[in-house]
């Protein structure tokens, strides 16, 4: 898939088949990831995924809202960082390498939680991290379960100004 076939097919799929993700393709995601551009190329981020069924269900325990789509994907990727300057940006470019490496392959995501979340110690502490880091974004991957269902999104002519506002 071409990156703007990539860019213009990700969607948020919160239903996901029972279907594993091979080790292989999380490996890629991750390693597209940690590709983000980072300020002075800090790179202050690193990757937990979770594949083990019990240890998704833990983490679904400690974020209710969202727990369903982690316990019922196949994996979770945490993206944590150091809490240096600009992780909450050098994070969230990772998150985004990873949803659209992710959509190349033919697997779906969606990206539950996120720094303001006031489970974040606690998932945090679930994935054993240093106490000091900072959790940007948990992403469900899987196989969707009733495929990639397109959303609607304003026209770039709503969005795109020319020299001014």
């Amino acid at each position: 898939m071409e990156t703007y076939d990539a860019i213009r097919k990700r969607v948020s799929v919160r239903k996901y088949s029972d279907k594993t993700v091979s080790k292989k393709d999380l490996e890629k995601i991750v390693f597209a990831a940690a590709r983000a551009a980072t300020a002075n190329n800090v790179q202050p981020f690193e990757f937990v995924v979770i594949t083990d069924a019990g240890k998704r269900k833990e983490l679904a325990g400690i974020a209710p809202k969202n727990g369903p789509y982690m316990a019922e994907s196949p994996a979770v990727i945490a993206v944590i960082s150091k809490p240096e300057k600009y992780y909450l940006e050098d994070g969230s470019a990772a998150t985004e390498n990873l949803l659209l490496m992710a959509r190349d392959l033919g697997l779906g995501t969606v990206w539950v939680a996120g720094d303001k979340k006031e489970y974040c110690p606690e998932i945090l502490k679930a994935l054993n991290a240093p106490p000091e880091y900072k959790l940007v974004s948990l992403v469900c991957v899987g196989y969707p379960k009733e495929g990639f269902v397109e959303t609607p999104k304003k026209n770039i002519s709503e969005l795109l100004h020319w020299e001014k506002y």
